[in-house]
């Protein structure tokens, strides 16, 4: 449909909305705000923990076994050819204490591997049969020791703020380890008995813990599969129950009983070759939505990089660049206290690079390009259906969503019964939930070797020539100035000379002004701001708006005032034409900075504003379009091709959409309160269904609000589902 700008907007006759938040709430909150701490600790560094003695624990009988040392060393190395580990705040080994295991392990089963330190290696050989998928070598007590002695003083130390993020890079891993069983190549459960040290020693009450694991991480699962204050989401390979550990309760209908209802979150994919994303996915419809609700004052991740491209126990399609991205996401959680614990991972170059490019983004380093995304298998999407009509019941972000069914807990667990009847909504497919387990949980005795899979040397070859194009196409420079901002006190000088209006010089001051005490101002590149040219304006404005403009510098009040009047909800003074070219100018200062590589990114605090400026009028105190002059200018000067802009202005950009509705250079989506066009601008293109026009259809997205007292899950829904 077309952009409709010229008939007359219906006038909103409706009386007064009152927000549902009286005056003494509003004042609470600005308060709140205003002395709310945005310095941060500019110090905190993101911590580094390992210990070299970890290469010794091998395989005595298997020289090709996946759980090698090369792991560890290849990964460590990987890092240091990046040059991340002299960034990072190195932690000193310590092995974990006997009190620290029992708080996951049984002592008859701590003393068992403790006994392994002094046996020969028939004996170590004869007990690995006993258990699924392990080797023991007299190293692995004191390493295993290790692993979770580092787990913890990483986890406690990013928990109480002396490091701002970190990770572990250690082996043996630790998600499979039962309480009372070595399983998997795990032997203690270094994430959960972390996790369970927090909770007892530091008393917090909300730990995420993240396994993207290719296997899911039954024992974690069930080291907290009743309690509320562990949030566990395992992202897993399962087909069916026929992926190793073959097990019924891996699948997405066992959500935790009693108070952990909910908390639980099993996502099982049941095809091999997923990859960015499916993975995507996942984490934007299901996991990060469930998170900001749940809130978690610390996360937990159990990384293993076996889902990553080249992986044979994974067989999946994970690129290491998309574990930055992932690895981002979860940072905008708990204050970014993010503790990131190596698990699995068989291919030793993409591993490596993925441990790597992980650390790199705790480092605050830009996430890499990953290329552009497909759609979705068909499977995964399944699977996200499944696993948000089994938790909608206990987490209200998935109840937007439209349901499909009525669900029944009954088939959950033998013991949990409880049954819930969500609304339809007849707008959205039905989809019924299916069921169906294939695997066979393997049996004592446990095969030495050969159990696990092995690529010929043509699929190797061909997978190493893949990861190794991945690596030489992902550009990881970057600037190494953060953030650049421009504005300039003379914007103030645009002001309404008739009335006291709320597009007031005391914005731009104020931002500036919270800028330095928060001291963020002295941080940041100060840009020399410039006045835009004509030349410029003319990327979006037709000459005759320009000139109309400019002409106010000289005229007289009164005549000032008639040409205001042909606007709707403009002012005029004799500094508004200079102030605009000054927004305008400094919008472009920013552009060229980050553009050409000398900022990583850039803020712009100008007055007045643009979007609803149209090419030909101001609009909604809007004299030019500061924003779509700049992605204007970003296309013909910078030759980009592809622009977001994203408008979460609770006023509609008019101006921006019609600048660019036919263009699919531009992506410009707009979140704004619309109350069925009575809300300003008031024109009905600002609904959901006006998605552009030609080549551009589809790339415009209106995200139109009809309601009033929105908040942050709103928006947050919002940004996760669609933005």
């Amino acid at each position: 449909m077309p952009p409709i700008k010229k008939t007359k907007p219906k006038r909103n006759k409706s009386r007064a909305i009152v927000s549902k938040f009286g005056a003494r709430e509003i004042d609470s909150f600005v308060n709140d705000f205003a002395t709310m701490s945005l310095k941060g600790n500019v110090d905190s560094k993101t911590g580094l923990v390992y210990d070299d003695r970890m290469v010794e624990h091998h395989c005595l009988f298997d020289p090709d076994y996946p759980e090698c040392p090369q792991r560890f060393s290849h990964s460590l190395e990987r890092c240091r050819n990046y040059g991340l580990i002299d960034r990072c705040h190195k932690l000193q080994s310590r092995p974990a204490t006997s009190d620290e295991l029992l708080l996951q392990h049984d002592s008859e089963y701590i003393e068992l591997v403790k006994g392994t330190s002094s046996a020969d290696d028939e004996h170590l050989t004869n007990l690995s049969t006993k258990f699924d998928a392990v080797y023991f070598h007299p190293a692995t007590y004191d390493l295993s020791l290790l692993s979770a002695g580092c787990t913890i003083d990483l986890a406690t130390d990013i928990a109480t703020g002396k490091l701002k993020n970190g990770m572990a890079i250690i082996r043996p891993p630790g998600h499979h380890a039962l309480k009372d069983k070595a399983c998997g190549y795990c032997y203690f459960n270094n994430v959960a008995i972390a996790a369970k040290h927090i909770i007892d020693n530091l008393k917090m009450q909300r730990i995420l813990i993240v396994d993207w694991d290719v296997h899911h991480g039954q024992a974690t699962q069930y080291a907290f599969y009743d309690d509320p204050r562990v949030l566990y989401f395992s992202i897993h390979r399962y087909e069916n129950g026929a992926m190793w550990p073959n097990l019924r309760e891996s699948n997405y209908d066992y959500i935790g009983i009693g108070k952990g209802m909910g908390f639980n979150v099993n996502v099982p994919l049941n095809k091999i070759g997923l990859g960015n994303s499916e993975y995507l996915a996942i984490f934007q419809q299901i996991l990060m939505p469930i998170a900001y609700e749940f809130s978690p004052e610390l996360v937990i991740v159990s990384a293993g990089y076996d889902a990553a491209i080249g992986c044979q126990e994974g067989e999946m399609e994970v690129t290491p660049a998309c574990y930055a991205h992932l690895t981002s996401m979860l940072m905008s959680l708990a204050n970014g206290k993010i503790c990131v614990v190596l698990e699995g991972g068989y291919c030793l170059k993409s591993l490596s690079e993925g441990v790597a490019l992980t650390l790199r983004t705790l480092l605050g380093d830009p996430c890499p390009l990953i290329g552009s995304i497909a759609e979705p298998d068909a499977s995964a999407v399944e699977t996200i259906l499944n696993v948000i009509n089994a938790h909608r019941p206990f987490w209200k972000c998935l109840q937007f969503q439209g349901t499909t069914q009525s669900v029944d807990l009954d088939i959950y667990s033998d013991t949990v019964s409880k049954k819930v009847d969500i609304l339809e909504d007849n707008d959205w497919p039905n989809h019924k939930t299916t069921f169906e387990y294939v695997g066979v949980p393997p049996e004592e005795p446990f095969p030495l070797s050969g159990f696990y899979p092995v690529q010929s040397e043509a699929v190797k070859v061909e997978l190493a020539k893949r990861i190794d194009e991945l690596i030489s196409k992902t550009d990881l420079l970057f600037p190494t100035q953060r953030t650049c901002i421009a504005y300039d006190k003379r914007m103030a000088l645009h002001r309404n000379l008739q009335e006291i209006h709320p597009e007031k010089p005391e914005r731009l001051m104020a931002i500036v002004t919270r800028l330095e005490e928060a001291e963020l101002l002295q941080r940041c590149k100060l840009l020399e701001s410039r006045m835009s040219t004509e030349e410029e304006l003319a990327l979006i404005h037709r000459k005759e708006h320009v000139q109309e403009m400019k002409d106010t510098e000289t005229m007289k009040p009164r005549e000032m005032l008639k040409v205001a009047e042909k606007f709707r909800s403009i002012f005029l003074c004799h500094d508004s034409y200079r102030s605009s070219l000054l927004a305008v100018g400094s919008v472009l200062q920013i552009v060229d900075e980050v553009v050409s590589g000398r900022s990583q990114n850039g803020a712009a605090a100008v007055r007045p504003p643009g979007h609803h400026a149209e090419n030909d009028e101001a609009c909604g105190f809007c004299i030019f379009n500061n924003v779509a002059l700049a992605a204007k200018y970003a296309l013909d000067k910078h030759e980009l091709q592809r622009i977001l802009i994203l408008d979460w202005d609770v006023h509609h950009g008019n101006g921006i959409q019609n600048s660019f509705y036919d263009d699919p250079r531009v992506l410009y989506i707009s979140i704004h309160r619309y109350n069925n066009g009575g809300f300003f601008p008031s024109w009905k293109n600002a609904n959901y269904n006006y998605v552009g026009k030609g080549r551009g259809e589809g790339f415009n997205v209106n995200i139109p609000w009809n309601t009033v007292g929105l908040g942050d899950a709103d928006h947050l829904a919002d940004r996760k589902s669609v933005v």
